[in-house]
């Protein structure tokens, strides 16, 4: 097998790789932007309610757990996909 093919395999497979766990990620990524917003303007707005700040953090706290989720997807992922060049 030439190293051109070997490669573009590992191209292909780091591509894969990182394609799992996509959905769960960008979910995370824009729930912890959510969280954080709503964080901001429950602490810095006057008179905001309090329960803005809990639930501020519950967000962000799921955003962070959908992040780990797809980190552990992609970790069972590539245990159970290894790269083999010669495959």
């Amino acid at each position: 097998m030439s190293v051109d093919a070997v490669d573009e395999r590992w191209l292909a497979y780091r591509e894969e790789v990182r394609a799992v766990g996509r959905p769960a990620r960008f979910a995370g990524f824009i729930a912890c932007l959510l969280g954080v917003l709503l964080l901001v303007v429950a602490r810095f707005r006057l008179g905001g309610p309090p329960w803005m700040l809990w639930t501020g953090g519950g967000i962000v706290a799921v955003g962070w757990g959908l992040f780990m989720y797809a980190i552990s997807r992609r970790l069972l992922w590539i245990r159970t996909h290894p790269f083999d060049p010669n495959g």
